[in-house]
């Protein structure tokens, strides 16, 4: 297996069928498998799995009894993984399944390299998440020293030797900005992709909801950014 994309759900019942029909018009090779980790959903995502995965050889599902946020379930999805290269995308159809192909292409372009980190970088967003985004990412990259951009665009494809040098990553959305951190600080040629970034096509945020919410995330990643430079010291 060349690739192992991990997708993790929590309430996407909705999504799931547009998932697996999208990945399977634009999945053309047997190398690539699709990790669906139903995230503890309290939705009918479960059901939804058990009914269509059988039609889609390309995906499997892991199961997380209870939620524990969005890392954990990304985790749980690349302890599974099977494929030379791993990593993960959102279910929420606001990134396109072949964005994830893409990644692989330009990997396999640069003759396949193991220090490679291939991330997305979002177009088409409304001025206020742009806005956001572009203080969230200032902050990062001075609090940090490195050059941290566009830190929760998806997908986040690497080879599985950079899983080895993890150490008590995060269970919620910080997970990405722990990922490209500590990617930045091994060396790692990160490569950034375009993708667009369209509206949600069913279902709503699990976090991006409101003002508030919108607090309430960047207090959680400004707590974890001030203890993740000392924590991989």
């Amino acid at each position: 297996m060349k690739l192992s994309l991990v997708i993790p759900c929590y309430n996407e019942a909705k999504n799931i069928p547009l998932i697996l029909e999208r990945f399977s018009a634009v999945l053309t090779r047997n190398d690539v498998e699709l990790i669906l980790v139903d995230n503890g959903s309290r939705d009918d995502s479960g059901p939804v799995l058990a009914r269509l995965l059988p039609g889609h050889p390309f995906a499997r599902t892991v199961r997380v009894e209870v939620n524990r946020g969005y890392g954990f379930g990304v985790r749980a999805g690349l302890a599974a993984a099977t494929g030379e290269y791993a990593g993960w995308t959102h279910a929420d159809m606001q990134t396109d399944p072949f964005d994830a192909v893409r990644a692989l292409q330009e990997i396999e372009r640069q003759g396949s390299p193991r220090d490679i980190f291939v991330k997305g970088s979002r177009k088409g967003r409304p001025l206020f998440d742009q806005v956001f985004t572009v203080g969230m990412s200032l902050f990062e990259t001075v609090s940090l020293g490195h050059r941290l951009w566009d830190i929760n665009a998806q997908p986040n494809i690497f080879h599985r030797s950079f899983l080895d040098q993890w150490r008590n990553p995060p269970d919620d959305f910080s997970l990405d900005l722990y990922a490209l951190y500590l990617a930045r600080r091994m060396g790692l040629r990160i490569v950034r992709i375009d993708v667009v970034f369209p509206p949600r096509v069913h279902g709503a945020s699990s976090w991006n909801t409101s003002i508030g919410a919108k607090w309430k995330f960047i207090k959680r990643t400004l707590d974890f950014s001030v203890n993740l430079k000392k924590g991989l010291s």
